[in-house]
């Protein structure tokens, strides 16, 4: 495996999909009916397993390029040969219209030619139940049915039905269209429908764009990321996957090949934190909607993680499938499902605050609020005396973790100013007395010999969550203490080219590449203990660990590289948070 790995994938969607194509104009990853339904085309993670469905040169001699068109997430791909130039314009509709918004689960190809009567190979070979289905095919006139699925599946196009069956190439003369339907298929002319549909999508993104509050600085950068975000919203529930993918690895033969298409809580300040950031409400409402809906479904405690439906994730299985350059276990599911994570209660508490306090939102329920606020602070409560898994999900080292008694500490603090606008002195109270008896957690992980707050109580590790003292102002930006915390982080788990370890080993083993987000809450610590010109130089620097479309993975190596599930939103979440931060401090103008 090459030193330089990058993921060269641009990602297209409508909030019901998520389609990931590489620079052949080839859909290597596409799950349907749902972000973490089996791969429809899933060749990323198999070859000869996965189909296809590809646009491609007949010559193997061309160049290629990807690029979004501007502000949107429609995604072009161009080839330049000999014979003559084309691209291929992907996307998936999405716009407004009879009092909704239109999200079918379709993707719709452009093929467009830009110059000579370049000769062209269209290939579709979708699969089913993780390739071990190959459907039956069934030709019409202008399209193709592929049987064996829960639903309608069917290719619909005007390039003759005979050149795709028998992969047969042909000359490129005129503009040519397809439509892959999961579902309701295309009726209408094909023509009139994709070219009304690419320029309602262009407007639909231009005009979320401009209603994004977006600094000028790294603008361009955040913009992307905000997009990005959008996509994993699954519209029906307003559910956020941390990535579409599953299996790729954190690192060559880690082995750490994990199912990331879940909904974990302790993302939801953070996302929330972001959407509140871009000033995105109705995403944050809807993300809202979804926490709320599990929260009142549950009748002891919340899991770590659920499905885009609100359904406990399910458990891990492994897939006899080739695996990401041959890496794996592939795995489906995730064991993080039986792991308990007590930092979700206050994660929530502080996500719902803006909510009380914020005059921008239209969400208020008096009543469901009242009850969420009063069963989370009740939950903080019954689980504060005991250990869990932590924010990194160890599978066997149950501690006292530093990370939780921050969310218990920053919960609490959220409950008694959530306590004060509803006038409730019994919430008031309760509020404080969970905050101090966190604290006194909290300063169980100080040791006084790193000058720094460890990991867990008694421990020695540091943390690259840790960091978050300074940042949710437990310690004060400006003290030394702060300071001396901060410079100890940094000589142990600050590395070149702005990576930031979140740890240095687990009950895995070794961790070999950084977790991207933590180099960003890395910059919103220094940015806060005044260190500007630092914190601009570690963003500048993360910003390398993006793809050519500006897209970031989970993991970044020494190089550059990128590893783990990609895109993955803790990133573009850390990066839109961490350059919030850093130009209010700048006083940055913004525009709306």
């Amino acid at each position: 495996m090459g030193s330089d790995h990058k993921y060269n994938l641009g990602v297209v969607g409508n909030c019901s999909l998520l389609a990931y194509i590489d620079m052949n104009a080839d859909v290597k990853w596409m799950c349907l009916p749902r972000f973490d339904s089996s791969f429809i085309f899933g060749s990323l993670l198999d070859k000869e397993n996965g189909g296809e469905f590809s646009i491609t040169p007949y010559k193997k001699e061309y160049a290629s390029k990807q690029y979004y068109l501007k502000n949107t997430n429609i995604l072009a791909t161009e080839f330049t040969l000999d014979e003559g130039n084309f691209r291929v314009i992907d996307f998936a509709p999405r716009f407004y219209q009879y009092d909704r918004y239109f999200r079918p689960t379709t993707l719709f190809r452009k093929i467009e030619l830009l110059s000579g009567n370049p000769y062209i190979v269209v290939k579709c070979h979708p699969v089913g139940e993780y390739g071990k289905m190959r459907p039956e095919i069934v030709s019409g006139n202008s399209h193709l049915r592929f049987m064996n699925y829960s639903s309608h599946v069917r290719l619909t196009t005007d390039i003759p039905i005979s050149y795709i069956l028998n992969e047969k190439p042909f000359a490129l003369t005129e503009v040519k269209y397809l439509a892959f339907s999961y579902g309701v298929p295309v009726e209408a002319s094909l023509t009139e429908t994709v070219e009304t549909f690419l320029i309602k999508t262009s407007r639909y993104w231009f005009h979320w764009v401009k209603q994004t509050t977006a600094p000028l600085l790294f603008q361009e950068q955040v913009i992307r990321s905000a997009l990005i975000l959008k996509l994993h919203q699954y519209e029906d529930t307003g559910g956020i996957i941390a990535s579409g993918t599953t299996s790729l690895p954190e690192f060559p033969g880690s082995e750490r090949t994990w199912d990331y298409r879940y909904c974990w809580m302790r993302d939801t300040y953070y996302t929330l934190n972001a959407f509140n950031n871009i000033g995105h409400f109705e995403e944050l409402e809807k993300y809202f909607q979804f926490i709320r809906n599990i929260i009142l479904t549950e009748p002891k405690s919340i899991k770590p993680l659920y499905s885009i439906i609100g359904e406990p994730a399910p458990e891990e299985q492994i897939l006899p499938l080739e695996g990401y350059m041959g890496e794996k276990p592939v795995r489906i599911g995730n064991n993080a499902i039986r792991q308990v994570q007590n930092d979700v209660y206050g994660q929530v508490l502080v996500s719902l605050l803006p909510l009380f306090v914020d005059n921008r939102l239209n969400y208020f329920d008096n009543k469901v609020a009242r009850h969420i606020t009063e069963w989370l602070t009740d939950k903080i409560a019954e689980y504060i005396d005991q250990p869990d898994s932590g924010l990194w999900e160890f599978s066997e080292t149950i501690q006292y973790y530093c990370n939780t008694y921050i969310f218990h500490w920053a919960g609490a603090r959220a409950a008694e100013k959530i306590g004060l606008y509803l006038n409730d002195d019994a919430l008031i109270q309760k509020g404080r007395l969970l905050a101090e008896k966190a604290k006194i957690y909290l300063e169980g992980c100080y040791s006084v010999k790193k000058a720094a707050y460890c990991q867990s109580m008694g421990g020695s590790a540091l943390d690259a969550s840790s960091l978050q003292l300074i940042t949710m102002k437990y310690l004060d930006p400006k003290s030394d203490i702060a300071k001396k915390h901060l410079e100890a982080h940094e000589n142990e788990l600050f590395s070149e080219k702005g990576r930031y370890y979140r740890y240095l080993k687990d009950d895995i083993g070794k961790t070999k590449n950084s977790f991207l987000i933590c180099g960003f809450w890395y910059a919103e610590a220094l940015t806060v203990t005044g260190e500007i010109d630092k914190a601009y130089m570690i963003i500048e620097n993360l910003i390398n660990y993006t793809n050519h479309l500006g897209l970031l993975s989970e993991d970044g190596g020494y190089d550059g590289s990128q590893w783990g599930n990609f895109p993955q939103t803790y990133s573009h979440v850390g990066l839109i948070n961490a350059v919030s931060k850093l130009s209010q401090r700048l006083d940055s103008p913004i525009f709306l």
